[in-house]
């Protein structure tokens, strides 16, 4: 990898578990699609590959969005925060949307405000 990601990689603040939450969101019109998290090896293969793989913590193991349900991300561009703690990752959506329930967005469900 490229010096510059190994100096960005030593500004991401992974937590105990060595991981840090990365939010997904549509390049084009900002809306959020999902939430999930990414370990160091995540986090490279996602810049090297341009398509986002994330860190399941259920199974333990890595997943490439769109593997398996076709519905992929390619990634625009990737930030982190200003305490190296969050990843922001902005992509194309392919196929029916991000959520594995088969929406577009993981946020479909609205918390009513009174």
């Amino acid at each position: 990898m490229s010096a510059a990601l190994e100096a960005v990689l030593g500004e991401v603040k992974f937590n105990a578990d060595g991981l840090v939450p990365a939010i997904v969101q549509e390049d084009e019109t900002g809306e959020v699609l999902m939430m999930a998290w990414m370990n160091e090896e995540s986090l490279r293969l996602t810049v090297e590959r341009r398509r986002t793989v994330f860190y399941s913590r259920s199974r333990r193991e890595l997943w490439a969005k769109g593997d398996t349900s076709g519905d992929i991300q390619d990634v625009r561009s990737l930030y982190y925060d200003c305490d190296g703690d969050t990843l922001l990752v902005r992509v194309v959506q392919h196929g029916k949307g991000a959520c594995h329930t088969g929406n577009r967005t993981c946020f479909f469900r609205e918390i009513e405000l009174g």
